[in-house]
């Protein structure tokens, strides 16, 4: 595993979308990139195995609200901005080579906080606990998603259980990593 960056990111609230009700979000350590290996994202974790994954390393899966608020702040388009997306912002259908490529490849779609590739390349895991159906939420589309999927508001509904090529995980922490570090391995 890569080592991990995390970034942190202040709070606040969060205004009600299609997938949860309006609410506050805390102050969070987000890690930088997806978690990768040699720069490409790690994908093919069904859900509890992505969780696994995260708690090894003192994080956890986020919510689709804190997913959401990291992504747009609640008032950005796109994680980089209101731009749609070209070549240069994210790894969408018709705008990459068809698959995965390094977490660090697309410089202008960092979100303003200093986040790579939030939006394409891989979705990400995260969970809503506030759903009676606790059903898993996909968030920032893929290298195969319309660029619509990469808008911080998009969601897609799907079985904790799947797997793919294209879902990876951005785990976040509620507490600093100790002591404060560019770098946490597996």
């Amino acid at each position: 595993m890569d080592p991990v960056e995390w970034i942190r990111l202040s709070g606040g609230r969060v205004p009600a979308g299609e997938w949860h009700p309006a609410q506050e979000v805390a102050t969070l350590w987000w890690a930088a990139t997806p978690l990768a290996v040699t720069g490409i994202p790690v994908t093919g974790l069904p859900l509890p195995h992505a969780a696994q994954l995260a708690h090894r390393l003192g994080a956890r899966v986020p919510t689709s609200a804190e997913w959401e608020w990291m992504a747009g702040g609640g008032v950005r388009r796109f994680p980089w901005g209101d731009q749609v997306p070209d070549h240069r912002h994210a790894n969408l259908r018709g705008l990459g080579p068809g698959h995965p490529t390094p977490v660090r490849a697309h410089a202008t779609g960092r979100t303003p906080d200093g986040l790579w590739d939030v939006g394409g390349n891989v979705w990400e895991w995260t969970t809503a606990p506030w759903r009676r159906d606790r059903v898993a939420l996909l968030r920032g589309g893929s290298y195969h998603s319309l660029a619509q999927y990469a808008e911080c508001a998009h969601a897609n509904d799907v079985p904790s259980g799947i797997a793919s090529p294209g879902i990876g995980l951005r785990p976040v922490r509620d507490t600093a990593p100790t002591p404060p570090t560019r770098g946490d391995t597996l």
